[in-house]
């Protein structure tokens, strides 16, 4: 059986691993903001203004994608790309996550409507791929243990899924969201062949 060692210099010897990462959530949960304040290069995104009754929130949404890119180490680049959050755009989820292997599903914490709205969300890309991921609460300073009880039974998650507080603003506390996911994501990838990922 091959170690974590031998693995990773046989990453190296193949010039490392590229890691499809998707940032998908209610609209408005700060999904662009998020890839924005990480990302390497400039994003790209495909931001519209926005004309109906969801303005008061926002001036405009994304209507296809949001691309990035962060390299970990000369090992491993993740490539990141935020979903529409309106269900008018939802075909696209299925197209940009194609392929990923992780997910991070975002949320406002400051608005209780955003967790109801990443119910169905969360189903679609839980129906789409059996991959690991997170939830991030969005403006949020720290996570006490009744809200978090709150998160993991409305959106029906599994002991083991990370359930994480951040600022979409802040490089740091993206960086904390991606590690969280990152970690799931690396254990798979080294995981035998015919493993079975368990997530919620």
């Amino acid at each position: 059986m091959a170690t974590s060692g031998s693995r990773a210099a046989n990453r190296r010897k193949h010039g490392g691993t590229a890691v499809k990462i998707v940032v998908t959530g209610p609209f408005s949960a700060g999904k662009t903001t998020l890839i924005r304040t990480i990302s390497e290069i400039t994003v790209l995104s495909t931001e519209k203004d926005i004309t109906d009754s969801t303005r008061s929130r926002k001036a405009e949404t994304t209507v296809a994608m949001d691309f990035g890119r962060i390299t970990i180490d000369r090992d491993l680049v993740l490539y990141l790309f935020g979903t529409p959050g309106q269900d008018r755009f939802d075909f696209m989820w299925e197209i940009l996550g194609e392929g990923m292997l992780g997910y991070v599903v975002l949320v406002d914490s400051t608005r209780p409507d955003s967790l109801e709205e990443a119910v169905g969300i969360l189903a679609a890309f839980r129906k789409m791929a059996r991959v690991p991921f997170v939830v991030a609460l969005n403006r949020s300073q720290g996570l006490e243990p009744a809200d978090e009880d709150r998160v993991r039974a409305v959106l029906e998650l599994a002991d083991d899924v990370p359930v994480v507080p951040c600022d979409a603003t802040d490089r740091e506390s993206v960086k904390s969201v991606l590690l969280a996911l990152l970690y799931a994501v690396v254990d798979q990838i080294d995981a035998p062949t015919g493993a079975t990922a368990v997530t919620g």
